[in-house]
């Protein structure tokens, strides 16, 4: 009764009772005015990276090739020892006949046109196939990272010789290769195929995907067992007393921990104390793991949390014993938001580069690791890698490398999306 007196002196209708809607209305209004523009910014601020990596590195997509015909079946090659040819002689002379005579004086600066690594390219092409031997085959050569850099239109060529790392004779001998046809820029599969190399126009990220799956491979078979038998225990079996609050308090703040730390452990005890290989996928792969571990745990026990507990009482109400009933129909009802949160670990485990430089991944590997225990890189360090080198050329291949690990980054997350869409339960 008091409540209906209170409420029948108000006017609803009343100018201050209208002020104070078209308040509450505006201050609505404002609200989503203020998060349209945050999602704003932040799509504008992602398509400037987005953008600006693409401008940056999409020329390292593609790569400047000269087109060279060699009569293999001419050449003084013994078919029973290949790698004993003379591979230079071989190849410098077919590079002479694409533009005539070449005065001595200039044959330097127009073999500098050509990737130093020619003769090598040549020589593993004919050895794949050896039937190349009975005649004339075509090869495509790549150019040196500053003829590249020329065809791509970073270089100048109207600037004073001086201010510019072709001169006007490469310029020419260039011109004259191009009007041939003999110039051309496909597809830079070597980007994706080859290792790395201290030559822009040859480094490759084969090596660096080939260790982040290594490593990831070895993070996932630590983390993934041992985040959900913890889960388990901490959350089904495990008491309710100090000594779990603390374990469960220093889980949470060990999903805070800055990535360098795990490397400085993984420094001092993988590496001082158990002695295992430098460099090795084994290694920086249970430093991703000891990094991912709490923050699997943690979205393991919301996940078991999340099982209504009927489920659990009706197991054990038809006789399930618990260990049963949490196998046979919690976990595999928690399975999906379980799987999400390792996939979108493991995405964040891919990006870290601190923990892998701490452990030597950073090294110079020119062949991709075929194991977990050889010595290689990984794409985040080597992003770093080329960053730090000083040709030009590594500029565009660093920006590509980063688009090669968003791309990564955004196929794993939208498998766990995927994977939380698809078998998602709702209770």
């Amino acid at each position: 009764m008091a409540a209906q007196a209170i409420t029948g002196h108000v006017d609803w209708k009343s100018d201050a009772m209208q002020a104070r809607r078209r308040a509450r209305y505006a201050a609505d209004r404002r609200l989503q005015i203020y998060g349209m523009v945050a999602i704003f910014f932040a799509l504008g601020f992602l398509a400037i990276l987005v953008g600006t990596l693409s401008f940056t590195g999409y020329r390292a997509f593609v790569q400047t090739t000269a087109t060279v015909e060699i009569d293999l079946s001419q050449a003084d090659i013994d078919r029973g020892d290949l790698m004993g040819a003379n591979w230079r002689n071989i190849v410098r002379d077919a590079l002479r006949q694409q533009v005539g005579d070449i005065p001595r004086s200039d044959q330097r600066d127009y073999f500098n046109i050509f990737t130093s690594s020619a003769p090598f390219l040549v020589r593993d092409k004919v050895i794949a196939d050896p039937d190349l031997l009975d005649g004339t085959a075509r090869f495509s050569i790549p150019l040196s990272d500053p003829l590249d850099q020329l065809a791509k239109g970073q270089i100048n060529p109207d600037l004073p010789e001086n201010q510019r790392r072709v001169n006007d004779r490469q310029i020419e001998y260039f011109n004259q290769l191009q009007a041939k046809g003999l110039i051309a820029q496909p597809f830079n599969w070597g980007l994706f195929f080859n290792a790395d190399s201290r030559f822009p126009e040859l480094a490759g990220l084969a090596g660096a995907i080939s260790g982040s799956f290594w490593a990831l491979l070895v993070c996932f078979v630590i983390s993934f067992p041992v985040g959900i038998a913890a889960a388990i225990y901490l959350e089904e079996f495990a008491p309710k007393n100090r000594l779990t609050d603390i374990i469960e308090i220093n889980i949470n703040n060990l999903a805070a921990v800055p990535s360098v730390v795990f490397g400085l452990l993984g420094l001092a005890v993988f590496l001082g104390w158990f002695g295992l290989p430098r460099s090795a996928p084994l290694v920086g792969g249970m430093c991703l793991a000891l990094m991912t571990l709490p923050t699997l745990i943690i979205v393991t026990r919301a996940s078991l949390k999340s099982v209504p507990s009927s489920i659990r009482e009706a197991a054990l109400g038809i006789g399930a014993s618990k260990h049963e009933a949490i196998l046979h129909h919690i976990l595999p009802l928690s399975m999906p938001t379980i799987m999400t949160g390792t996939i979108i670990g493991l995405a964040q485990a891919l990006g870290e580069t601190a923990p892998l430089l701490l452990v030597g991944m950073n090294a110079f590997i020119t062949s991709p690791p075929a194991g977990i225990f050889e010595a290689s890189t990984a794409l985040p360090t080597q992003i770093y890698i080329w960053a730090d080198s000083p040709e030009r050329g590594f500029v565009a291949r660093t920006s590509a490398a980063i688009l090669v690990l968003l791309a990564f980054l955004v196929v794993m997350n939208a498998i766990a999306i995927f994977l939380r869409q698809r078998f998602e339960r709702r209770w």
